[in-house]
């Protein structure tokens, strides 16, 4: 169990990890991710397009198999995992925060604030589109 809800964690954490990632020009700075690593590897450009493509695959497969065995829990396990998660969320970022510097802190809250509101936004948006397919169901 303890395996499952740490596996379940990191599954949880990583769309709020990409989400952070430092953006430019609209969107993720992709030449600073992974970059690195590609270096080491010396890929081309099309090997790096298509490392990026096979490690998206990974990760919608991921989470497909994550939301396959969630659905399964009783809604009383499924309500103590998102609490348990939020907590750990909180203190997460809590302990970030508290290694920035006022000026950072002001950046990292304002940071946050945007992602709760598309959070919200999402949530909404799902809302809206799960009444719209059962209205056509």
């Amino acid at each position: 169990m303890r395996k499952t809800l740490t596996a379940l964690l990191l599954a949880a954490t990583l769309p709020t990890l990409a989400f952070a990632m430092p953006m430019h020009d609209g969107g993720p700075r992709h030449h600073d991710r992974g970059h690195s690593m590609f270096k080491e590897l010396n890929l081309s450009k099309e090997q790096r397009q298509e490392f990026r493509k096979l490690m998206g695959e990974q990760m919608k497969t991921h989470r497909d198999i994550t939301k396959r065995y969630l659905d399964k829990l009783p809604e009383a396990e499924k309500q103590a995992m998102k609490k348990e998660l939020d907590k750990a969320r909180a203190d997460q970022h809590k302990a970030l925060r508290d290694l920035l510097n006022p000026e950072q802190q002001k950046a990292f809250d304002e940071h946050q604030k945007k992602m709760e509101a598309r959070r919200a936004e999402m949530a909404e948006f799902k809302a809206w589109k799960a009444e719209k397919d059962s209205k056509t169901n």
